[in-house]
């Protein structure tokens, strides 16, 4: 299932609630289409999806909007080195 959510016309914290129920929904095989457009949600709902380990991307779309594609497959992490001197 694809979920498709405009908020471009809404502002934090508003979309990142309805993203929460929007992954709630989500199985491993969906996909969700959201498009953002206030600062307060550029910010912090990439945060959250790679606080999350979901996979996304970003596209930058006319009037300031961004278009962030996730899937609720979880990243591969054993190709993933780590520092350990920190």
């Amino acid at each position: 299932m694809i979920f498709q959510y405009d908020a471009s016309q809404e502002k934090c914290p508003l979309p990142l609630v309805q993203l929460r129920l929007i992954l709630k929904k989500m199985t491993k095989d969906d996909v969700c289409v959201l498009k953002i457009r206030d600062s307060g949600s550029k910010e912090s709902i990439p945060k959250l999806l790679s606080k999350l380990g979901y996979v996304f991307k970003q596209n930058i779309l006319g009037n300031n909007i961004v278009e962030i594609t996730l899937s609720k497959k979880q990243l591969n992490l054993t190709n993933i080195k780590y520092d350990k001197t920190q």
